[in-house]
């Protein structure tokens, strides 16, 4: 048995309604009928994952029509990438990281390393690029790369049919993440058997929409997804085989781990996490061999980059530089380890002595977002990490959209930011900008305040107690015991 074995079905075993057991959605529902009722037949074809899975897809649409101003302009308009708020690294990195030639991203060749920069991603992200490089050489009908070489990389960038190519490459790369997209929200319905309607806080996530294209962060999401729906299955073979692929997608799956070490900690099943540390590693190793064995020098780059870099947009760090107390990297490197392994101990104490073992998404949650407070970057699309496991371990409406609010105004406030839109009119530190940082702190510390809540209180968390929120509050009429018949036979 494991933890997500307790998160009971509600009497009579039937599928969790959103319009009973959540009152924002209950209060959206008055424009429609108001909540279904009880007896509320099935539709013969709109299964909930169908839903789920449409939805997933028009917001993902949506998503590519808000990056289309910058699309339309080939992200040549340096200002209208930051007005617009539709920047992506995909076209970018096309041509600087050597795509354009079809360079392998771990060659060690000296004509190729003087000319590009190595790819700062794990390995994962590099195939996938790769392999998106060639499909994009392959549709633009094979073009001869002979002359590229003697070109540089600004009159590369300038060539009308790599503009083209970039262009494709960051399209076949959308329509790979939209495929991610889908299989997580697919994934996350399954979770919960009962409770297939909570995946919709995934697919009609503003996070989703907003950032899914800025960068290939959708790949570890579906990997991170995929984790926790092979755990709900008892599976741990899987459950670290999928660990193990989202690492060498993105560093913070690994911490996943964590999480499986209190809960399976708490119930001994120490063969269980001793195998699905071992998948997990194995995956990691064969995923890494073809960068490592190819170019060991530019497989370490990704480490290498991330211990030397200094503070960055988004973090506490890059605020307290613009105060005046700036910090080598050497320290912030130190400093923020060492805070977010008291962080961990932390939620590793909750969860030995929480009076029920708490869920892997709850843990997965608060493990990620103590290291991406302390972190010395944050990207917004950062935001994507936590999406999953928010949307699992908190499946309430209320709670998600005061989660996201903060990340959607840090979105918009970046790129104003690095437009130039926030400095002073009169000079001056850009305090807005650090308004927009603390906002998004502040917005994570809740959520993640509501979870530890749930995890102590274990009443209070929906999925395990199976008891639907009333759905009497401001914005819904009250109604007597008994009145409420939309959606009964008559």
């Amino acid at each position: 048995m494991n933890d997500e074995d307790d998160a009971r079905p509600p009497a009579g075993g039937t599928t969790v309604r959103p319009t009973a057991d959540d009152v924002v959605v209950a209060a959206l529902s008055a424009g429609v009928g108001g909540p279904s009722g009880e007896r509320a037949g099935r539709h013969p074809w709109w299964a909930p994952v169908r839903v789920v899975l449409a939805l997933t897809a028009i917001c993902f649409a949506l998503g590519m029509v808000q990056k289309a101003p910058c699309y339309a302009a080939q992200w040549t308009n340096s200002q209208s990438r930051y007005s617009e708020m539709c920047y992506s690294d995909l076209p970018y990195l096309y041509v600087g990281r050597g795509f354009a030639e079809l360079d392998w991203p771990y060659s060690d060749a000296i004509q190729v390393r003087d000319r590009y920069d190595v790819m700062e991603y794990p390995v994962g992200i590099s195939y996938y690029a790769f392999g998106a490089a060639e499909l994009t050489h392959w549709f633009s009908g094979l073009p001869d790369l002979a002359p590229r070489g003697a070109m540089s990389q600004g009159q590369l960038y300038a060539d009308p049919q790599v503009l083209r190519e970039s262009m494709l490459f960051t399209a076949i790369s959308a329509v790979g993440f939209g495929i991610c997209a889908l299989l997580a929200a697919w994934l996350l319905a399954g979770v919960h058997r009962r409770r297939p309607w909570d995946a919709t806080l995934f697919a009609l996530s503003p996070v989703l929409l907003l950032e899914g294209l800025i960068n290939w962060d959708l790949l570890a999401v579906a990997a991170v997804a995929g984790a926790l729906w092979a755990h709900s299955r008892d599976r741990p073979v899987l459950t670290g085989a999928l660990i193990g692929l989202g690492t060498a997608l993105k560093l913070y799956p690994l911490f996943l781990l964590g999480g499986l070490l209190v809960i399976w900690g708490r119930q001994r099943r120490w063969r269980d996490l001793g195998v699905a540390a071992a998948a997990g590693l194995g995956v990691w190793v064969a995923a890494n061999a073809p960068a490592y064995l190819s170019g060991r020098h530019e497989w370490n780059v990704f480490w290498t980059y991330n211990a030397g870099r200094p503070a960055d947009l988004g973090s506490i760090w890059l605020v307290a530089k613009q105060m005046g107390h700036e910090a080598t990297p050497h320290t912030i490197n130190l400093v923020s380890w060492l805070v977010f392994g008291v962080w961990c101990a932390g939620v590793a104490v909750l969860g030995l002595r929480a009076p029920q073992t708490p869920r892997l998404a709850q843990l997965g949650f608060l493990v990620v977002v103590g290291f991406l407070l302390v972190n010395k970057v944050y990207s917004p699309q950062y935001a994507l990490w936590l999406l999953p496991l928010a949307v699992l371990a908190r499946p309430r409406w209320r709670d998600q959209l005061i989660w996201q609010a903060g990340e959607v105004y840090y979105f918009a406030s970046v790129w104003w930011y690095l437009g130039n839109y926030l400095t002073p009119g009169g000079g001056g530190e850009p305090g807005f900008y650090w308004l927009a940082v603390g906002l998004r702190v502040a917005a994570q510390l809740y959520l993640t305040v509501i979870v530890v809540r749930d995890i102590l209180m274990p009443e209070y968390d929906v999925v395990r107690s199976g008891r639907p929120q009333p759905a009497r509050h401001a914005f819904w009429p009250p109604t007597e015991p008994g009145r409420l018949t939309l959606g009964r036979a008559p």
